[in-house]
């Protein structure tokens, strides 16, 4: 057990000043691999924190906007500087606070280092087109102007990548914003707004405010000076954002669940499928959005690919994401990890076969974490909970199907349509899958939760608001088309 004592508090971000909030409430931000291990103590803010957030961007906005975009982007490649010289140390918070491993830790923090030199890099291109008018002796074209200030609530799985990939687009385009993180990884969130702050943005152009998603999340959304709002987590709460931004007009953007299938056909490189697999299901404790839930196999080769798969997944090391030898951490929270055992235990009850794993591992080394052994379940049926909702843990649905048709009617068969993958050597069940699958992202010989900064990324049905984050497509959000008409 460790017990610590003067542990850091992080204020709210706020008009460029770092100040506890209103109320005078702070939580703690544990360590889900050891929950005496407290990472630091956070703001619990109040309605009065985020108005003045919301005030100092709006009137920021009115000059951030004036600058030209290569003078924004030197902003950005100013926060990747300041983050590449702490990588090493904001990778160690997100596993101390948030549980994936160290490796992977690192992996999304220069993740975040490239995104931000991607969006700096967008402040030269063209941000409009020079169209024929009817008029010979007229000029007409379209630019492009930022929404104003944007509202950004994103989750704990990606507590580096997902924030950034939403203010970096958002800052370049000329937008403000008020970041409203989770309360989980708020510390790590932290650490990427000090980056911003000695990269000298001015004040006001970006804040920060923690607190409870019914007060700060509901907050913003309720806003009547948040012109528009980029959120990623649950459908639950992403349909109240959306509901709520309609009813007052403002923009928004949603990236909620998936339920990833898998197919494994017949004439699979089995060993391919089987590691992208467990990397695509299993990596982060299954805590992504994009993370392997189902998977399709084909008769002929169904007891071959399990035998392998089993054999694998029982050789994972779990434990602390600060050791060396761990491959897989702890669920995020304590209330994550129930969820994940309620689901286990769902699929128990309703019939589905048990094949490894389905409860908390045994040893001192657990006892003050929240871990989850790695889940293989068989003869699911596709209308089974663990069939059709998001986990958000390690679990494996594995489901015999005799052909692609089959496969491709059963993986559509869910609300999600994030992310899906197939594995096979035939160009002709590529092209029906490329063809007939309902996601956004579509893989081939390769696993499901693979996504890449510069291409547009979103899901189809309940995944999203039919928006796509990333790449050039961020534009699309984070700005609105002025057509205009020159006459001399």
């Amino acid at each position: 057990m460790t017990v610590q004592t003067q542990v850091k508090t992080y204020n709210n971000y706020i008009n460029g000043e770092w100040t506890p909030a209103s109320t005078g409430e702070v939580e703690k931000s544990m360590n889900p691999a050891n929950k005496y291990d407290i990472v630091g103590y956070i703001q619990k803010s109040g309605i009065e924190d985020l108005d003045k957030a919301v005030t100092a961007a709006k009137k920021a906005q009115v000059l951030w906007r004036k600058l030209s975009g290569p003078a924004r982007g030197e902003y950005l490649y100013k926060i990747a500087n300041a983050l590449e010289r702490r990588l090493d140390e904001i990778a160690e918070t997100m596993t101390r606070e948030m549980g994936k491993t160290y490796p992977e830790a690192k992996g999304e923090t220069a993740r975040g280092i490239a995104i931000l030199h991607y969006y700096a890099g967008e402040g030269m291109r063209k941000i409009g087109d020079v169209i024929p008018s009817s008029d010979s002796e007229a000029l007409m074209f379209t630019t492009r102007v930022p929404i104003g200030v944007v509202g950004v609530i994103t989750p704990w799985n990606f507590p580096v990548a997902i924030p950034i990939w939403k203010m970096a687009p958002a800052l370049v385009y000329g937008n403000t914003l008020v970041l409203k993180p989770a309360q989980e990884t708020a510390v790590t969130a932290a650490k990427i707004i000090e980056c911003m702050d000695e990269a000298g943005l001015p004040a006001g152009v970006v804040n920060m405010v923690t607190g409870s998603g019914s007060v700060i999340g509901q907050g913003i959304i309720d806003h009547p000076d948040v012109n528009g709002i980029t959120f990623t987590g649950s459908n639950q709460v992403g349909k109240m954002v959306g509901q709520g931004a309609l009813a007052r007009g403002a923009k928004y953007q949603l990236e909620m669940g998936g339920k990833n299938p898998v197919l494994v056909l017949k004439d699979a490189d089995l060993d391919l499928a089987v590691d992208a697999t467990i990397s695509g299901g299993l990596r982060s404790t299954g805590q992504k959005c994009t993370a392997t839930s189902r998977v399709f196999v084909q008769s002929e080769i169904y007891d071959a690919f399990k035998e392998k798969l089993l054999a694998k997944v029982k050789q994972i090391k779990i434990g602390d994401g600060m050791h060396p030898d761990t491959w897989m951490g702890p669920c995020a929270s304590e209330s994550q990890l129930n969820t994940v055992l309620s689901y286990i235990q769902k699929g128990i009850e309703e019939g589905a076969t048990l094949l490894c794993g389905g409860g908390k591992p045994e040893g001192k080394e657990f006892e003050g974490g929240f871990f989850v052994e790695p889940t293989v379940f068989e003869n699911v049926s596709p209308s089974m909970t663990i069939a059709q909702e998001e986990i958000f843990g390690p679990v494996l649905a594995l489901i015999k199907v005799d052909t692609i048709e089959e496969a491709l009617k059963l993986a559509n068969d869910v609300q999600f349509g994030l992310s899906a993958s197939i594995f096979t050597k035939d160009i002709g069940n590529m092209l029906s899958f490329i063809n007939e699958i309902e996601a956004g992202l579509v893989r081939i010989n390769a696993e499901s939760a693979g996504v890449e900064l510069q291409a547009p990324f979103g899901g189809m049905k309940q995944s999203s608001s039919h928006s796509r984050e990333q790449g050039q497509a961020a534009i699309e959000f984070f700005t609105s088309i002025k057509t205009v008409f020159v006459k001399a």
